[in-house]
């Protein structure tokens, strides 16, 4: 008789010693990257020249400086403070090396890593100079830039979790900001601009839905092939009807709306209670699309035919037709997105003037792991990041004005590196299908 011969077991997990986890090398290398990149930050923004000799750096805490009343600035010893941040900053790139942490653990510890050297960088932008760091302002700031980003980033969050790539998002965002330029500057009301922008985005996403469901075209292709599109038309009709008739696209914008107690409170209080309607849509539109998803047989149909749609099929849920709908409401929300690009911040219209804004919200729905909350979280990130250039314009830092536009884009190819592989799509996410 034989006798089967077993592995070794792991006393502590039973497992066999030959299946023992292997370390993770590219948890171990991003981590001690951004260890080093912190050690540099402490060298840089630390012990520099700029943050020496005991200068300050000044943190205002009102929109409007002159006005009499409110809080008062705070100063802080800038060298003292940036030397704490960059080493929390080397902690945690420390910790993520050579610490045994889950995923979700390794998630929070990378915004950490980030908040921490970018609080730093800015202290020191701001070291010894009289302007400071307006904090309310670069809170309304960034919350403005961030409100495309957040409607395109739910727009493609519901196409994903259909099972669509939506990367036309940049497409709908400019076709719906022409078109809600054009209506409300030859209707003269702001409210058929917003429809008609609207309306614009969810045209786009019917090409999108028709192409991806009934022709079966790659998505990503598909997409940024719309986006061209969207890019050739809208130059084209600018050309002909905008800039020989410029009564066609005027400068207009919907009137601000102060919520009564919220937009008194301090530091936050005008920065984000006193703005226009599509700034509190877009908001307001991040829980309703999770409790739409998550609480609603709406949102598990979406689901289902995002992860299995044959098993979806199978129980009845027609799943090209729900495709449909999606992608055509998903557009709805991206041309809302293009209408606050222009009758939403008081701007005409120009050639491309998305400017890439629907390629960041991609990323800010990938960094937010294919969830409202977490793009929400992302799209206000890269929306600090595209203001970061215009607060430190006025500072003179020595870096080049140049490299301060490249911030959002640099900003994106970092944390989508350093998050992007943590992170799983929808399993039938860009997957035709057809029913045989």
């Amino acid at each position: 008789m034989t006798t089967a011969t077993t592995a070794p077991l792991n006393p502590v997990d039973s497992t066999p010693a030959s299946a023992a986890v292997k370390p993770d090398r590219s948890k171990l290398l991003g981590g001690l990257a951004q260890a080093v990149v912190g050690l540099y930050g402490l060298w840089t923004f630390g012990f520099g020249s700029r943050t020496a000799h005991g200068v300050s750096t000044v943190f205002g805490l009102k929109i409007d400086p002159t006005v009499h009343g409110g809080l008062s600035p705070i100063s802080a010893p800038a060298q003292s403070l940036a030397v704490a941040l960059t080493v929390i900053a080397i902690a945690c790139g420390l910790v993520r090396a050579f610490v045994p942490i889950t995923a979700k653990l390794q998630r929070w510890l990378a915004l950490g890593y980030f908040a921490a050297f970018v609080l730093a960088f800015m202290v020191w932008a701001a070291a010894g100079t009289s302007v400071g760091l307006n904090v309310p302002v670069i809170l309304q700031q960034t919350a403005i830039a961030a409100v495309p980003l957040v409607l395109g980033s739910l727009s493609a969050l519901i196409c994903e979790r259909s099972g669509v790539i939506n990367i036309a998002v940049e497409g709908q965002l400019l076709f719906g900001a022409f078109a809600a330029a054009l209506t409300a500057s030859t209707t003269h009301s702001l409210w058929a601009g917003l429809v008609a922008g609207c309306l614009g985005g969810a045209l786009m996403g019917a090409l999108l839905a028709v192409f991806a469901n009934r022709y079966l075209i790659e998505q990503v292709v598909l997409g940024v092939v719309l986006n061209l599109l969207a890019s050739g038309i809208t130059g084209f009709l600018y050309d002909r009807l905008m800039s020989v008739n410029p009564s066609d696209n005027v400068s207009m914008s919907f009137s601000n709306i102060s919520i009564p107690g919220l937009s008194s409170i301090p530091v936050i209080g005008k920065a984000m209670f006193d703005n226009n309607i599509i700034f509190y849509a877009a908001y307001l539109l991040v829980p309703i699309v999770w409790f739409l998803l998550f609480r609603t047989r709406w949102g598990l149909r979406t689901r289902s035919i995002g992860e299995h749609p044959t098993a979806a099929d199978t129980v009845g849920i027609k799943v090209i037709g729900l495709r449909y709908r999606n992608i055509i409401a998903a557009g709805l929300i991206s041309g809302l997105g293009g209408v606050f690009l222009t009758i939403g911040s008081n701007s005409p219209f120009t050639k491309d003037m998305s400017n890439g804004a629907g390629y960041i919200a991609i990323a800010a729905l990938i960094v937010g792991r294919w969830s409202p909350y977490g793009a929400l979280g992302g799209a206000v990130f890269f929306g600090f990041a595209q203001e970061l250039g215009v607060v430190l314009s006025s500072m003179g830092t020595p870096i080049p004005s140049a490299f301060l536009s490249m911030a959002p884009y640099l900003a994106t190819i970092f944390v989508v590196a350093a998050l992007g592989g943590l992170v799983r799509p929808p399993a039938a996410s860009g997957k035709p299908y057809s029913k045989r």
